[in-house]
């Protein structure tokens, strides 16, 4: 029964390139089960959508880029821009996965201060914006994971990055997945300055129909449909959206080779001019 969920985690085929791989890693990973994953994870390859800035700027300049808003990856979305007008900030998040009690992969989520000035009281997954002494997005999430709950980066073994996403503030998040390689190593401290709670849900979740909402949205002329997923546990509830849900509904669908079991309508808008304002 431990076992139960890597039957339902197929192999990746080629082409694929291997992202994070050495023997210390997988002596690192403690569960079999964990082991699999990350044989099968380290073999994800995003869609191409990252550059260094010269190389970035001269594809910018060719052609419309890809990006998103609201909580897209950025190779849903062409965008057709001046690249001098938008150079967007850089931040990271953590998807950390452990098996939980019932043999199901669960995510580790926060629920931001009540005190913030911005995003206060919603969901997030752990990480923020990159400082110049992070060597790599792995780096960024997990140095933001210890600063905001309390989770040693050397309990979390780094598998592999997905594309970049866009929130609506213009901010570009990769979602960095890891594995908790020590569970009952990690006791949360949340820092009350960010983070009111730190609790877990399960990843299928993001892919399923169940206790999910969905509301139609417009912008510049194109709909979209904006995710809510309701989920109770230890008899609090969260909602969990907009971006958060949107990198949770994609992780999940990597994770399990499979689609949701919903139609996600990602939006086909083009990005504006002067994004500065």
């Amino acid at each position: 029964m431990s076992f139960s969920i890597l039957k339902r985690l197929p192999l990746f085929s080629p082409p694929f390139v291997n992202v994070m791989a050495s023997s210390s890693f997988y002596c690192g990973v403690q569960s079999k089960r964990f082991l699999v994953l990350a044989q099968q994870l380290r073999h994800y390859k995003p869609p191409p959508c990252s550059w260094d800035d010269n190389e970035e700027r001269i594809i910018e300049e060719a052609a419309g880029k890809f990006v998103s808003q609201v909580g897209f990856q950025e190779s849903v979305t062409r965008v057709a821009q001046n690249p001098e007008k938008f150079r967007s900030k850089r931040a990271a998040v953590l998807i950390c996965l452990f098996e939980g009690d019932a043999g199901d992969l669960r995510v580790i989520l926060t629920k931001r201060s009540s005190r913030l000035s911005t995003h206060s009281g919603e969901v997030s997954l752990p990480g923020g914006k990159a400082d110049e002494g992070d060597n790599d997005d792995g780096d960024t999430a997990t140095r933001e994971a210890k600063e905001e709950i309390g989770l040693d980066p050397s309990l979390v073994n780094i598998i592999t990055v997905l594309e970049p996403f866009l929130s609506k503030h213009l901010l570009r998040v990769v979602p960095v997945i890891g594995v908790l390689n020590d569970r009952k190593a990690f006791k949360p401290t949340p820092n009350p300055a960010e983070v009111d709670a730190v609790f877990d849900a399960p990843l299928e979740m993001f892919i399923k129909d169940e206790n999910r909402s969905a509301e139609e949205r417009e912008w510049m002329g194109e709909k979209y449909l904006l995710h809510f997923f309701n989920y109770e546990i230890e008899n609090k509830r969260y909602l969990i959206w907009g971006l958060t849900a949107g990198i949770l509904i994609r992780a999940a669908s990597v994770v399990y080779q499979r689609p949701p079991a919903f139609l996600e309508q990602s939006p086909k808008f083009k990005f504006p001019g002067l994004v500065d304002k």
